[in-house]
C-alpha cells in the first residue's frame, strides 16, 4: 500500500522534515524530537501521526520508492522498445535523482546497511522493475537490437553510473574542480551515460565522444 502524503498536511510535513532528517544524520542518530520540532509540532503529535521512529522511517522510505517507480512505469508506457525506451527510462532516474538528493543518500545509508531495514523488504519492493528491465535487454538482445551482455549486470553498472556521480558529488568536487550538481555540469554528465551506455549497447550507433 502507497503511503499518503497529501500535500501540506502535517503528515506529509512530517515525511518530508523525517526524509532529511534521516538523510543528514542517518536512523540512529536522527531524533523524533528534532523532527518533530523541523515540522512546528510537538513528539508526542508526531507519535500520533507514526508510532515509533522504525515505522516513522520505514514509511519515509518506502514513499520515496513508490514516487520513484511510479515515474519509471511512466517512462516505460507507450513509444516503440530499443534504445528509445532504455533512453527514456535512464532519462526519468537521472531527473528524479537530481531532484532528490536527500533521497540519494538515505538509500546509499540503508544499502551500506545503516539503516533499519532489512535488504530483503527493499529487494522486495525493487526486484519486480528489476526483473522486468532484465527481460527488457534480453528481448532486445535476443532480436538483435542490443549487443549480448549479462543483462542483470548491465543494470547494475547503469545503476552505477547514474547514481554513484550524483551521491559521491563532494568528491567529485575535488576531481574536477567544478561544481558536479550545478546544471551544466549534470546535464554534461546525463549526455556522458547516455552517450557511453547507448554505445555499448547499441550496434550502429557512433559514440559523440570519438
Amino acid at each position: 500500500m502507497a503511503p499518503q502524503r497529501q500535500p501540506g498536511t502535517t503528515r506529509a510535513l512530517i515525511l518530508a522534515a523525517a526524509l532529511q532528517r534521516f538523510a543528514d544524520e542517518g536512523f540512529a542518530s536522527a531524533s523524533l524530537t528534532d523532527i518533530a520540532s523541523d515540522v512546528g509540532i510537538k513528539r508526542p503529535s508526531l507519535l500520533h501521526h507514526f508510532p515509533s521512529k522504525e515505522a516513522l522511517y520505514r514509511e519515509v522510505l518506502i514513499a520515496e520508492l513508490v514516487d520513484w517507480t511510479s515515474l519509471v512505469n511512466v517512462a516505460i508506457v507507450g513509444g516503440s522498445g530499443g534504445w528509445e525506451k532504455a533512453e527514456r527510462v535512464l532519462v526519468a532516474a537521472f531527473e528524479y535523482f537530481e531532484a532528490h538528493p536527500a533521497f540519494i543518500r538515505l538509500t546509499r545509508r540503508e544499502a551500506l546497511g545503516s539503516g533499519p531495514m532489512l535488504s530483503e523488504e527493499l529487494g522486495e519492493v525493487l526486484r519486480p522493475m528489476f526483473d522486468s528491465a532484465v527481460d527488457f535487454l534480453e528481448r532486445e538482445m535476443d532480436a538483435g537490437r542490443f549487443r549480448r551482455y549479462d543483462a542483470a549486470q548491465f543494470l547494475l553498472t547503469g545503476y552505477g553510473a547514474v547514481l554513484s556521480y550524483l551521491s559521491d558529488a563532494p568528491l567529485a568536487a575535488k576531481l574536477l574542480g567544478i561544481d558536479p550538481l550545478s546544471p551544466e555540469a549534470l546535464a554534461a554528465r546525463r549526455r556522458h551515460v547516455l552517450d557511453l551506455l547507448r554505445g555499448a549497447l547499441d550496434p550502429d550507433y557512433q559514440s559523440q565522444d570519438n
